[in-house]
């Protein structure tokens, strides 16, 4: 856990010094209250002069309100440090994140991390909160107070020493009873993410298919399971509080009672001595078992934000598969060359693109088809390097994509994927997307938007390229996405364009504008098309059919046709013989 506290700044170390200094300065004061007791009952038992007491009360007085004012500001500063903990380490496991690979991604699942950005931080900046100020006041008092009382009385002494053995007797079976069922909460919290996000997600597919009481069923069962752990583990807490409260009552009655019987067995001039050190002791022994109990509740808290800390430092410590290179700039311009590219995802057996080799030049338009799973949209995803190839190499303007920095690589490319993204925002925003989002002008937006074919539904809209996009476009329909989707790579005017299956869910006729206008506007770039449809890529200036991952056919869409039985076979599933000639 220490090791996301390196992530401070010097000004929040310097708040947890003041804080340390202000913790220390209240113990002190609250340490005072009993010597002041002692003596105001010294002179009321005395006949002491009136004013001698009032001057100790106000003393203790004095002290009571400086206990608050030091409370005050240790609250706040610990409130602060704790927040801007939260805060720094959202900030770099976001960043973090965002640098992952598809593996890591996969490996810790989307709901996960989101609840390790999220919860596990919380866990730990409550621990925080909480225990700057009793992890340090409660030992320095206990010290203190146990020093004070040394030696005054050895019948109260024992008596604090039974209670305190007693007390971590309970805390030693409670951390061993409830620590292993924290990791599984956290597991539990993922699980029911996860199922609640993929409900959300799928709503329209559960309405569909009438699977709502089905989603229910699942996440009742996941949201019982993570109910059950949780109410087990706040009984067995539940029981610190009475066991606290029944220690520190029994601990004062048992003070008074062996006091009485002391005082009733001490001659006339011990009778005073003794009911002033039971006083004070029956203070500060309240005072022991306080700190013990501040301490039980850090060990209540810290268990669950030690496992929330390892969570997060996993995500922290995971490095990433995809390293960034250093290299900025090609030896050419719009190239993109495989050379015997063999890929196998993570933990599978099976190679899904086995000893791909071909050269996409710059003005040309390269095209791929083949059946479900042959790997077509596997196959360009490992040119921006959402995955890196298991064997072979991909070169991107005769460097190999490996040794490029990952924003100048991105760079080069307009990526339009297979599903269309929206983000929440404007219709600009989303066009404009990216870091290069400044350099690019409206004129150069309301261009993008017209080849692209979405002028047509954007100029309807209220507010032009001002106009609300709903998160993941839910405002607008499947076709819109894709065609504002392509708008964002055009507007970037990158050297290489990637299309995975972009134009699936235009009409033909909107499908033959586009391609039209986007063969006019990328003259002078490379693009790279997975299609399935024959009619989308028959103008291509090359096709590599694939089938189970291995190319079987490369060439023009009249050669693969007297060449290649598993295009004409595709070809003629789509079109009549005379279309296709």
């Amino acid at each position: 856990m220490l090791k996301l506290f390196k992530n401070l700044s010097k000004k929040e170390y310097l708040y947890v010094f003041i804080s340390i200094f202000f913790i220390v300065i209240q113990v002190i004061l609250d340490l005072k209250l009993p010597d002041y007791m002692e003596k105001i009952t010294t002179l009321v038992q005395t006949a002491g002069a009136s004013k001698e007491i009032l001057i100790q009360g106000l003393y203790m007085l004095g002290c009571a309100f400086g206990s608050l004012l030091t409370s005050i500001i240790v609250s706040y500063l610990a409130t602060y440090i704790a927040s801007k903990f939260g805060e720094i380490n959202r900030k770099i496991i976001y960043r973090k994140i965002l640098n992952f690979s598809m593996e890591e991604v996969k490996d810790f699942s989307v709901s996960s991390l989101i609840t390790r950005t999220t919860n596990d931080v919380g866990q730990v900046q409550m621990l925080i909160s909480f225990g700057l100020q009793a992890l340090i006041k409660a030992p320095i008092m206990a010290v203190f107070a146990i020093t004070k009382i040394a030696g005054k009385n050895m019948q109260f002494s024992m008596l604090t020493f039974i209670a305190v053995i007693l007390l971590l007797i309970l805390i030693t079976i409670i951390i061993f009873t409830v620590i292993p069922r924290f990791k599984i909460v956290q597991k539990l919290t993922d699980n029911l993410n996860r199922i609640t996000r993929e409900n959300l997600t799928g709503i329209r597919v559960v309405r569909a298919f009438n699977a709502t009481s089905y989603q229910e069923e699942k996440f009742n069962e996941a949201n019982n399971k993570l109910t059950n752990t949780q109410l087990f583990n706040q009984r067995v807490m539940g029981i610190m509080n009475p066991f606290m409260s029944l220690m520190m009552s029994s601990l004062t009655l048992g003070i008074y009672i062996v006091g009485a019987i002391l005082i009733n067995e001490a001659s006339l001039l011990s009778k005073l001595n003794i009911f002033s050190d039971m006083v004070v002791f029956s203070s500060y022994a309240i005072q022991v078992i306080m700190s013990f109990m501040m301490l039980v509740m850090i060990f209540l808290i810290y268990p669950r934000a030690s496992v929330s800390a390892k969570r997060i430092l996993e995500v922290l410590e995971t490095k990433n598969k995809i390293q960034d290179g250093v290299k900025t700039k090609g030896k050419e311009v719009g190239v993109v060359e495989f050379k015997n590219v063999s890929f196998k995802y993570p933990d599978a057996n099976e190679y899904m693109i086995k000893d791909v080799s071909f050269t996409a030049k710059k003005g040309e338009m390269v095209a791929f088809i083949g059946g479900t799973g042959s790997g077509k949209s596997t196959l360009i995803n490992l040119i921006p390097r959402f995955y890196d190839v298991t064997e072979g190499s991909i070169l991107v303007d005769g460097i190999d994509v490996r040794d490029y920095k990952l924003t100048s690589l991105h760079e080069k490319i307009g990526y339009v994927p297979q599903k269309a993204v929206m983000f929440r925002g404007t219709v600009k925003e989303n066009v404009s997307y990216g870091e290069s989002s400044k350099k690019i002008s409206d004129e150069d937006i309301k261009k993008a938007i017209e080849i692209s074919q979405a002028d047509d539904f954007v100029s309807k809209m209220s507010d032009g390229i001002s106009s609300f996009i709903a998160r993941g476009g839910t405002n607008v329909s499947g076709g819109q996405k894709q065609r504002l989707s392509i708008a964002r790579a055009i507007s970037r005017n990158p050297e290489i364009y990637i299309f995975d299956d972009t134009f699936s869910a235009l009409d033909n006729e909107t499908d033959l504008r586009l391609r039209k206008a986007l063969k006019k506007y990328t003259k002078e770039a490379t693009t790279l098309i997975v299609a399935s449809r024959v009619g989308t890529i028959m103008n291509a200036s090359k096709i590599i059919v694939l089938e189970n991952g291995e190319v079987v056919g490369m060439g023009t869409h009249q050669e693969l046709l007297k060449n290649c039985e598993v295009y004409r076979e595709i070809a003629l599933s789509q079109l009549e013989e005379e279309e296709l000639k």
